[in-house]
């Protein structure tokens, strides 16, 4: 599909893959055990294949297998994913995101309404009013639980903060699903894409096109937001292979446009920066679009702009050249595939046979640039 500058990338991605945390492995013999109302599988090998809801599973890399070669119960991307997981009972399921705002969460609450729609369930979808209002998060999860909920997804904005309605989840025997930032334990899987790779991917790309010269800016997201820091470790990690680049500043903007913008104006304000400034990278697309603009103000013509999310309007932003590359993070095929996973647990108990589950991952060639963007917007889109 985008295989391109995947296929040029993903054999340099071994050589800069630090901290691999994997599912913690066990002696176990493919003995089953139950607790808080989930199996725990093992494989026969050993090596837990997925956790229950009290084991801590802070892991953030899949496995080569999860991201090439475990089948999934979905076909598939973007607005064109289906599947054939049907409900035994109208459950009721919600998804709760940190904001209402951002595209992605946009994009997951409308995943998670179409494959209510087509697994036969309900899904309701919440957020506080305000980003990164863990409280109200908090308050929302625990009214949905007492209403009788039966299955969870989120995406916080804390992993520590979210700690306690995914306890009274489990408690209540509630499977939680984690797209993106994760907590720190309680949930039975995660999904979403491995944010290591969307950020190594990016800036590598961007390194390679700029001829691996020059000064970079990293624009990061929310400090100690998990999937955010990921992204991040995958930036720095691309950059640090090319001797002749520099990461001359690396600032958050909080995954906000405006904030993009505003840093950028000010980061191009230095000396050091201004004259040879050749590469930004971004943790979401909304910044790369605000420091697209600055640079634009400041008649910056050279510098190579990366993102991530594929949303609509960086879709436009490739193919207007503005933007050089981004990475399709699905938000609306994450939240279908975790809800057909939470269906098939309601439905027999059956558990994800990994606990990270990238979603898109290396099989659907999530790199996009000008060369396949029109391909990317007319097939496998998640926005309207």
């Amino acid at each position: 599909m985008f295989s391109n500058l995947w296929k040029k990338t993903r054999l340099l991605m071994a050589t800069a893959v630090i901290g691999m945390a994997l599912s913690a492995c066990s002696g176990g013999t493919g003995e089953s055990t139950t607790q808080a109302g989930l199996n725990v599988a093992e494989s026969s090998t050993g090596a837990s294949v997925n956790k229950d809801f009290t084991q801590n599973v802070n892991v953030n890399r899949a496995s080569d297998y999860a991201k090439n070669e475990l089948p999934l119960p979905v076909e598939g991307i973007g607005r064109g994913i289906s599947t054939d997981v049907k409900a035994d009972k109208k459950y009721k399921i919600a998804v709760v995101t940190r904001n209402a705002i951002n595209p992605y969460m946009l994009g997951m609450w409308a995943g998670g309404v179409q494959a209510g729609k087509d697994m036969g369930v309900d899904v309701v979808t919440k957020a506080p009013s305000k980003d990164k209002q863990i409280e109200e998060e908090l308050t929302i999860i625990e009214s949905l639980i007492e209403n009788g909920i039966e299955g969870l997804v989120i995406h916080p904005s804390d992993s520590k903060g979210i700690q306690p309605v995914v306890d009274a989840a489990n408690e209540k025997g509630i499977p939680v699903v984690a797209i993106g930032t994760a907590p720190d334990s309680g949930a039975f899987m995660r999904t979403g894409v491995d944010y290591y790779e969307t950020g190594y991917l990016v800036a590598k790309a961007l390194c390679e096109k700029a001829g691996g010269k020059g000064k970079a800016v990293i624009l990061e997201g929310p400090a100690g937001v998990q999937n955010m820091e990921e992204r991040k470790a995958g930036i720095e990690a691309a950059i640090a292979e090319y001797p002749d680049m520099e990461i001359a500043a690396s600032q958050t903007a909080n995954s906000n446009r405006k904030e993009g913008m505003d840093v950028m104006e000010n980061l191009l304000k230095r000396n050091d920066i201004k004259d040879d400034i050749s590469i930004v990278a971004c943790c979401n697309d909304e910044m790369a679009i605000g420091a697209i603009q600055a640079l634009k103000a400041a008649q910056k013509k050279d510098v190579l702009v990366g993102g991530a999310d594929a949303s609509a309007d960086a879709s436009k932003a490739i193919q207007d050249g503005d933007l050089y590359v981004t990475y399709n993070t699905d938000p609306y095929g994450s939240t279908y595939l975790a809800v057909s996973y939470l269906v098939q647990y309601l439905n027999n108990k059956t558990l994800p046979e990994e606990y990270f589950i990238p979603f898109p991952s290396e099989r659907h060639d999530p790199l996009i640039t000008k060369d396949n963007v029109e391909e990317y917007i007319n097939q496998y889109r998640w926005f309207e």
